[in-house]
């Protein structure tokens, strides 16, 4: 009866490897073609004992097991315990009570509550807007109270419902060192990461839920900043505002909403998102939107969408950057864009006067533009600085005053120009000019027109620019620095 030898067996396998590495020297010496070709294959049965060591299969062959000491996956650490996390930044996540109204019967009752988390030590706090945001906000109390007993009231910093983000301040005596957490960094969680949710669901103080980041970048329809991490980790009611924690402690996310319908689909903010508005928050009580000048097209590429620069409004912060039509805009501060909607984001969570450094491919060739934003104009000004009349460096969109435009104002036709719009922060808003002025006088030449404007300001020298402006009755000198 013939005896079958199992070829991956390890004895078989060794005594391949080792007739391998035999046969080769002899094989250089005499075969110098054969060479390259044993040492392949001497290779190959290494490789074939060594897995053969780390792996066994079943009956037939049906399926593989790991039989090795070391770990499958490398780097995977399988959790044990989260209580030495859940320790460790506990204190930081607060209880937020507001109280309505006081009613003469009742006395004060309690209109809503939620979580948030300590921002710094000496007692900033992270909320959600619609845990704060009231009607009569003046006719509200808010309550903070923290893991150790302490309440605190709290008063309103900034707020913004696009975001449903919120900053609030601790008031009152012992507000130094106070446990604040730390902010991580969201871009890098990835989808099956691990993460904690602590809060104060149906008012049970710092409950805690645990689960995995299960989507990124989650769009559900709630306005322009639709950017949500999706987790598993149970929110409830009464989470809402509270932090969203990493396995290193640090805050990742502000969790916000919930579907009713669904179990383990929860929602919350990108703490970067977070990061770039809360300086937005504190210096302005409300988000005032950043404005680059800039008409974007998506062109889908290999697996993504480009954010491609289509126009750039005369005089923006863009055209005095030096962005041209045909830039694809790549990053910004940093940060990878793929999408107008990631662009507009970035761009727009910023205040007016931040700077912004973008990334752009210009004929394939990557290139920094350090911008300047501005607040966006008003709707008729935008429509306008395109126009002839736009004087970016100015800050002024002018207009003839033809017969059409001067007869329902009361003006006499080509009696000077009009100025149709004032951009923000522009020397001409510096200086006083209204939407409605007319300009008759550019450097003591009169103007009857926008070609006689810029004939005059060609013509003129020195650093100021110096107009004759009527206003109604008045008639004054205003000198514009460009």
């Amino acid at each position: 009866m013939a005896r079958v030898v199992n070829p991956r067996s390890p004895s078989l396998c060794s005594l391949l490897a080792l007739l391998s590495l035999v046969l080769v020297p002899t094989a250089r010496a005499q075969q110098g073609a054969l060479a390259p070709w044993l040492e392949a294959r001497a290779r190959e049965h290494a490789a074939w004992a060594e897995d053969s060591n780390r792996v066994q299969s079943g009956p037939m062959g049906l399926w593989r097991e790991w039989a090795a000491k070391e770990p499958m996956l490398p780097g995977f650490v399988p959790p044990t315990s989260l209580a030495p996390l859940i320790r460790a930044v506990e204190a930081g996540v607060v209880n937020i009570n507001v109280m309505g109204a006081v009613n003469p019967l009742r006395g004060a009752t309690r209109s809503a509550s939620g979580s948030g988390f300590i921002l710094t030590p000496d007692g900033l706090v992270v909320t959600n807007n619609h845990v704060v945001a009231r009607e009569d906000e003046a006719a509200s109390e808010i309550i903070v109270r923290l893991s150790d007993g302490r309440e605190f009231y709290a008063e309103v910093v900034g707020r913004d419902a696009s975001t449903d983000v919120a900053l609030l301040r601790l008031l009152g005596k012992g507000m130094g060192g106070l446990p604040a957490v730390y902010l991580g960094d969201s871009d890098r969680m990835e989808v099956g990461d691990w993460v904690v949710a602590i809060g104060n669901p149906f008012g049970l103080d710092h409950s805690v839920s645990h689960g995995m980041i299960s989507a990124k970048e989650r769009v559900i329809g709630v306005g322009p900043f639709d950017d949500f991490i999706q987790t598993d980790a149970l929110i409830n009611p009464g989470n809402s505002g509270g932090p969203l924690f990493n396995m290193r402690g640090e805050v990742v996310g502000v969790n916000t909403a919930i579907i009713t319908e669904g179990q383990g689909i929860g929602f919350a903010v990108p703490i970067n998102m977070v990061k770039d508005l809360l300086p937005n928050l504190r210096k302005n009580g409300q988000l005032q939107k950043g404005w680059l000048g800039v008409v974007i097209d998506e062109e889908p590429q290999v697996g993504t969408r480009t954010a491609v620069v289509k126009q750039v409004y005369a005089g923006s912060p863009a055209a005095q950057a030096g962005i041209r039509p045909g830039d694809q805009v790549v990053g910004v501060n940093g940060k990878q864009v793929d999408s107008f909607q990631q662009l507009l984001r970035r761009v727009a969570i910023m205040a007016p006067g931040s700077e912004a450094k973008l990334t752009l491919l210009r004929d394939g060739v990557s290139q920094e533009v350090q911008v300047k934003l501005t607040a966006r104009p008003a709707q008729e000004v935008l429509a306008a600085m395109n126009s002839p009349g736009n004087l970016g460096e100015l800050g002024l969109v002018l207009r003839d005053v033809t017969p059409e435009v001067a007869a329902p104002m009361g003006l006499e036709p080509y009696a000077g120009v009009l100025v149709s719009g004032v951009l923000p922060r522009s020397p001409a808003a510096n200086a006083g000019l209204r939407t409605g002025d007319v300009v008759t006088e550019v450097n003591r030449r009169k103007v009857k027109d926008v070609a006689a404007v810029k004939g005059a300001l060609e013509k003129g020298a020195g650093a100021s620019v110096l107009l004759r402006v009527h206003r109604g009755d008045v008639q004054q000198y205003v000198a514009l620095k460009p």
